[in-house]
């Protein structure tokens, strides 16, 4: 393992703009071109964009010692072309063998896939990784956190999210990892709808909550209030069943889910509309449509935009993928040509907003690093993908800001876990951690 790696390892390094992957296996893999991701391409979202501009040396730095790591020769920033400030803070630090690379406007500008595509022209074929086609990609506020753990030795122990929506107050914030999400909103003043419900992430892609007194990971890029009648809220509450339901009686076979659809515009099998046919009529079609859902990149943009008729698609790529991971499938195809209109079918930013209802929302939320101080902290021992870290701390210890408090299991995938406060072990759990100040 190379020094970087292994220093984001120690420090507990995940990719905060996703799923966590753990960066210092990411760091392992030899790559052409390291790319990052500053797009934040759904609406409402504040943190990249505003973190760029703080700690421009410090995300130069990261990519510079991303770049040392894997043996890059190029390093690409890509930002839209909206983030002038950003763009403004981060060129003139920029080596000969680094770049911007100015994003139009437009959604997905932000996934993964895209993104490579749009910067670089590589499309990972799917199934695949963007280490398969050279290319490693982190976002902003990941390569920050690699510059703190090489440079400094500092942990991930804090995470800056933005709260936004049906809130008086809108603002992004800097909180420690754990820190309840009902803490963490009342930051944004008071909220302004009677019946709120909650959304972890963007409105496209974002998670409804359960609960707001669960606490802030690794990966929580922001949280959204919306009023109950809200076109996102009425989605992301209708069962299966209905959608199910709604898709045998209405679909059209329109096709505009597939020709909309941004992994299969860049050739990828993924087709909306046959999975929605194949599911409903008992697997008509090839095997491999139905198994296609797993490269489904859950966009939105088969239910938010394409469907005339409120089907979503995506929600059945999504029980299809949890199915047939249950079973071990896996799917196998082939990169297919680069649709012609590929570049002129994906959505603005600003259109979407409209279509979405979230116009009214769609304000500044202003960076406010002030320091917090949670009486308590639940950290969860799995905030990344892989196995959960195992505690290394019982009840009743003393332990300080920035402590290892559970590791990586031995020859597993995942990520370490620091105290992101001072006080004790109060409970300890499968699950997760409880520290007291």
């Amino acid at each position: 393992m190379n020094e970087i790696a292994r220093k984001a390892r120690e420090a507990g390094v995940v990719g905060s703009g996703g799923a966590g992957f753990p960066t210092h296996v990411k760091l392992l893999s030899p790559a052409e071109i390291y790319l990052v991701n500053g797009a934040e391409c759904e609406p409402l979202l504040k943190v990249d964009q505003q973190l760029a501009v703080k700690y421009a040396p410090q995300l130069v730095r990261g990519l510079q010692l991303a770049m040392q790591a894997v043996g890059a020769r190029e390093g690409i920033i890509a930002f839209k072309a909206k983030y002038v400030d950003a763009i403004a803070a981060v060129q003139p630090l920029l080596a000969a063998n680094m770049r911007i690379h100015i994003l139009k406007d437009i959604y997905p500008a932000g996934d993964e896939v895209i993104t490579i595509w749009m910067a670089t022209g590589r499309r990972v074929p799917p199934a695949a990784l963007p280490k398969d086609v050279g290319v490693a990609v982190n976002n902003v506020l990941t390569l920050i956190n690699l510059a703190r753990a090489v440079d400094h030795g500092t942990p991930v122990i804090d995470r800056t999210l933005t709260i936004s929506g049906a809130v008086s107050d809108p603002i992004t914030v800097t909180v420690p990892i754990g820190t309840p999400l009902r803490d963490v909103i009342a930051r944004a003043g008071s909220i302004t709808t009677n019946k709120p419900y909650f959304v972890n992430g963007g409105p496209m892609m974002g998670k409804l909550l359960d609960s707001i007194d669960q606490p802030v990971t690794k990966t929580t890029g922001g949280i959204i209030v919306l009023p109950e009648d809200h076109i996102v809220i009425r989605r992301h509450r209708q069962p299966m069943q209905n959608i199910m339901a709604t898709a045998r009686a209405v679909c059209e076979q329109c096709n505009l889910c597939t020709e909309l659809c941004p992994r299969h515009l860049i050739g990828h099998e993924l087709h909306p509309a046959l999975i929605v046919r194949s599911a409903n009529y008992r697997d008509i079609g090839k095997p491999s449509v139905l198994l296609s859902a797993l490269t489904c990149s859950e966009c939105a943009i088969c239910e938010q935009w394409a469907c005339p008729v409120d089907i979503s698609p995506m929600r059945i790529n999504i029980a299809l993928k949890e199915k047939f991971r249950a079973e071990g499938a896996r799917y196998v195809g082939e990169l297919r040509p680069l649709d012609p209109m590929a570049e002129h079918r994906l959505v603005p930013t600003s259109r979407l907003v409209t279509r979405l209802g979230i116009a009214p929302y769609n304000k500044k939320a202003p960076l406010d690093e002030t320091e917090t101080h949670p009486k308590a902290v639940v950290l969860n021992l799995r905030q990344h993908i892989g196995a959960a870290a195992v505690p290394l701390v019982r009840v009743g210890d003393a332990v300080q800001r920035g402590q290892l408090l559970a590791d990586i299991p031995p020859d597993a995938l995942g990520a370490r876990l620091h105290a992101s406060i001072s006080g004790t072990v109060s409970a300890v759990s499968s699950q997760s951690i409880t520290l007291t100040a």
